[in-house]
């Protein structure tokens, strides 16, 4: 029987903890009723950062809905993806849908401490066994004293607050933002001594978000309160812990499961899509892959939250490192689709100036918000893939109208549908369109035929 809550149908969940371990009972079910139900094409979709299981099986619900009409005669099962990903209301990078206390107003806003009992909940889930540490920092916000140094001491406990790696699992999936055992960019972006401009180079970046300036028009200079910067700071450090555990729960818990289903299912082709976060998981299931597993058919990012260097063999400033998931597109039976859009302002100002901030030990002060958007820190959901070689470059219609290729990285710019959403985040997550159900069904050549008959591009 259909879900009354879920659009299609047959439709599962996976539920994943913080370590990658999955619900055994639900992971069972998939393995005994795929074949049952004579499933042809899973498509296996992952939330991002800043979603509950409401809200994700709502996504799922609204993205799904369009599609068995268009591939009506395709066998289609549908996965949700769950894993514990954290809620801060109001943070700057976004997932579908937002919480009552992000849209409750600038009244709303003003009236309520700074960090509610919600909030809190989530930070201790981030980071267990430090209620006194979050305790402090959420008076600090409350009270905002105007000094430097109380800017200061409060990057200091959130220092305090993310320096320690979670032990197990999660430990391993920091590599790519460790350094000697600590998270390498939150050290450096709370380096003794930058707290204070760091906050305030935030606070400014917040502020041209929510009031841009026409082109040509000169802004009138303010000083933006530092304070807004810091709560921006402290959201940082959730994006850090949630990094580390989207790629936990790729590699260790989905990767895996996918391996299980190739070996009870070997027909049936999986098909990966990921939103925000859940792109980096879905990225990082397939470094999990069992090897000899080839049923992963295609993946669609819909604004990745991750480096848009992830995928690369060299990186430009670096030729002897190459991207954490270098290689890994080759994991595919078939292409890695990532599309994108600039109207994602979270991902096009917020989270490169965080990755600048922590990768550069320059002074901050002449950072020029407005030429962040091409430079080495950009995010996959911004501008697409970068450094890898014969990826191919597509407009929406362009991926919608022609085949596209049966393997390989190929950016689609999305711009033409996700372009909706107020600041800070701008249309980071204004990705329920048929048009981007319509890729993902392209990527994997759902409904249409395959491998022997399908010409690439």
């Amino acid at each position: 029987m259909a879900d009354p809550a879920m659009s299609v149908s047959p439709y599962w969940e996976l539920t994943f903890d913080a370590d990658g371990d999955v619900d055994q009972a639900e992971c069972d079910r998939l393995l005994r009723e795929v074949r049952q139900r004579g499933v042809g094409d899973l498509i296996v979709f992952s939330h991002g950062w800043n979603s509950r299981r409401a809200g994700a099986t709502q996504l799922y619900s609204r993205f799904f809905a369009p599609i068995p009409k268009l591939a009506p005669k395709a066998r289609i099962g549908y996965v949700g993806v769950i894993w514990p990903s954290m809620e801060f209301p109001d943070q700057p990078v976004p997932d579908f849908p937002h919480t009552p206390a992000a849209v409750a107003g600038p009244t709303a806003a003003a009236t309520a401490p700074a960090l509610d009992d919600d909030t809190r909940h989530t930070l201790l889930d981030a980071f267990p066994g430090n209620a006194t540490l979050i305790d402090q920092i959420a008076r600090m916000l409350d009270q905002q004293p105007p000094q430097d140094a109380e800017l200061e001491e409060f990057g200091r406990l959130v220092r305090t607050l993310v320096e320690v790696v979670p032990p197990g699992p999660q430990a391993q999936f920091g590599a790519d933002t460790l350094a000697g055992g600590l998270p390498q960019d939150e050290l450096r972006m709370l380096a003794v001594g930058c707290a204070a401009e760091v906050c305030d180079q935030f606070a400014q970046a917040l502020e041209q978000l929510a009031a841009p300036q026409p082109p040509g028009a000169t802004a009138e200079f303010t000083l933006p309160n530092p304070w807004k910067g810091a709560r921006e700071l402290l959201r940082q450090a959730a994006y850090y812990a949630m990094k580390r555990r989207a790629g936990t729960v790729g590699e260790r818990g989905l990767g895996p499961a996918i391996g299980r289903l190739a070996g009870v299912a070997p027909e049936v082709r999986v098909h990966l899509v990921g939103h925000s976060f859940g792109g980096r998981l879905v990225s990082f299931a397939l470094r999990g892959l069992p090897e000899g597993v080839h049923s992963v058919k295609s993946v669609t990012l819909l604004q990745g939250a991750f480096s848009h260097y992830a995928f690369a063999s060299r990186l430009p400033d670096d030729a002897r490192t190459g991207g954490v998931l270098q290689g890994q597109q080759n994991r595919v039976d078939g292409p890695l689709v990532c599309c994108y859009s600039h109207f994602d302002s979270a991902l096009g100002t917020i989270y490169p100036l965080a990755s600048r901030m922590a990768d550069d030990d320059r002074s901050f002060a002449a950072f020029d918000i407005g030429r962040v958007l091409g430079d080495k820190w950009g995010a996959m959901g911004h501008d697409g893939v970068q450094a890898v070689p014969g990826t191919l470059a597509l407009t929406l219609a362009e991926a919608l109208d022609s085949p596209l290729p049966t393997s390989g990285c190929v950016n689609v710019d999305a711009c033409a549908v996700v372009c909706h959403g107020g600041a800070p985040s701008g249309a980071h997550s204004d990705i329920v369109h048929p048009e981007l159900a319509r890729v993902v069904l392209a990527a994997g050549r759902i409904g249409r035929p395959t491998a022997a008959t399908a010409s690439p591009v």
